[in-house]
């Protein structure tokens, strides 16, 4: 089969679905269709709405198809998410990972899940560890989970609603599961404890075409019957796909969207702090990659509603002002997960320009510490809307003192699902970020991390 050149991309954020057309030859977007990606408040407990976005991702294939033809289909998704499958359909909604429900279980599931030094996974809140959600579906839904044949990863249940083919794959088993040993490259001792290994379907590639659509799929979307579909791929890993091989190592790919994820490459794991959101990724090839993170885009719209590209009077008014958000707007995640967030100021005192300005240096403060979990790389390529951000750039160049590039891929993961179907390793072209040049940032950092010295001491 030759390789694709017209590839449709399935990325479902958190947030966003897309579908996103990548021409392979010139690593351009050709053309994007996007909607909220919306969660279900009825039946057992919220869940993800796979029938909207089923409809949303068979119409824009065929809008796709009709304006400029579709030769191959990828597929990204978040983490945390897995499809507990009873035959051809779903034995219970597939879970929003935000919901509380898993800590019910909690006590009786910090039972069984493995060490943090086999599975590289912290313990984390609600449903983030897939483990925690399977463990407690298991426990409160038994009528249901009885019937459950297979279990599947979210790109691998996109990919099992294309062509028929049910498969596993490391990306998604390895990105904070507790279901998988990274070292071991084999599923972890919860698996085999709980039962639960002969659901997982066989592992393939992330790279592996599992198959072509079915015909069902043709018929809804206009596409040809023979149109192959890789096996999918987490989508911090797709941002980081096109940067394997091409850089010295280490080297850091800071993935933004809901989350901002910094994953060094070659970097070491010993750093990590299970305490803390840091953990081990595990790319493509199956290694593990030291990661830190926490909600930079939740934590940015919530702090910056109407925000604006600040002016250099709204930058200097914050550092010379000394207007400072402090950790944590999203409890229970990230390098602060126990802290309150506060400001040092009444933001709504702020002008809109002012307000932006401090969200952005807070951001830049707290991925500068994340890097201290994950290690630094010789340089930082940000992927994703945080790129966009001049002035959060800036200021982490300055806080590392390493290059920082800003990514020229519009979405951080649509170049990479792509690159699932073969061609050489390589990014879109970036912007060098020069350092953020203000007399007083350095003063404004140092303030900023001794407020949070005296708040949280056990971190100082």
């Amino acid at each position: 089969m030759s390789q694709p050149r017209s590839i449709a991309v399935i990325d479902i954020g958190k947030t966003n679905a897309k579908v996103v057309l990548i021409d392979a030859v010139s690593r351009q977007q050709i053309a994007a269709h996007s909607t909220p990606n919306s969660v279900r408040q009825d039946g057992p407990y919220p869940h993800a709405d796979v029938e909207r976005l089923w409809g949303f991702i068979t119409e824009s294939l065929a809008a796709l198809q009709a304006a400029h033809g579709v030769d191959g289909i990828s597929i990204t998704t978040h983490g945390a998410t897995a499809a507990l499958m009873a035959g051809d359909g779903l034995a219970m909604p597939v879970l929003d990972y935000e919901y509380a429900g898993p800590e019910d279980t909690a006590e009786a599931y910090g039972l069984v899940r493995p060490d943090f030094a086999e599975s590289l996974s912290p313990r984390l809140p609600n449903g983030l560890n897939l483990g925690a959600q399977i463990f407690w579906q298991s426990r409160t839904q038994a009528e249901h989970f009885a019937t459950v044949t297979a279990i599947l990863t979210y790109p691998q249940y996109w990919a099992w609603r294309l062509t028929g083919v049910l498969a596993s794959e490391v990306t998604s088993l390895g990105c904070h599961t507790d279901l998988w040993a990274p070292a071991l490259g084999q599923f972890s001792s919860l698996v085999t404890g709980e039962g639960w290994t002969g659901l997982f379907p066989p592992v393939r590639p992330a790279a592996s075409v599992l198959g072509t659509i079915t015909p069902a799929v043709a018929a809804a979307s206009g596409l040809a019957v023979n149109t192959p579909v890789t096996c999918g791929i987490h989508d911090s890993n797709a941002s980081l796909l096109p940067h394997l091989g091409t850089h010295a190592e280490p080297f850091t790919i800071l993935s933004t969207g809901t989350w901002a994820i910094a994953m060094t490459v070659g970097g070491d794991t010993s750093r990590l702090d299970a305490t803390r959101d840091s953990l081990a990724n595990v790319d493509a090839h199956g290694r593990a990659v030291p990661t830190a993170r926490f909600m930079a885009g939740r934590e940015f719209d919530l702090l910056a509603p109407g925000a604006v590209v600040p002016s250099d009077a709204d930058i200097d008014a914050v550092i010379s002002g000394d207007i400072q958000a402090l950790p944590s707007f999203t409890p229970g995640v990230g390098p602060y997960p126990d802290a309150v967030g506060r400001w040092t100021v009444d933001p709504a005192t702020l002008s809109p320009g002012q307000r932006t300005a401090a969200v952005s240096l807070y951001l830049a403060l707290v991925t500068r510490t994340c890097l201290d979990l994950c290690g630094l790389g010789r340089q930082i390529i940000i992927e994703g809307p945080l790129a966009r951000n001049a002035l959060f750039a800036a200021a982490l160049a300055e806080l590392t003192g390493v290059t920082v590039t800003a990514s020229g891929d519009a979405t951080g993961t649509s170049l990479g699902a792509s690159m699932l179907f073969g061609g050489a390793a390589g990014a879109a072209g970036g912007t060098a970020i020069a350092a953020l040049q203000h007399p007083g940032f350095s003063a404004y950092a140092a303030r900023w991390r001794d407020r949070l010295s005296r708040d949280e001491p056990h971190l100082g």
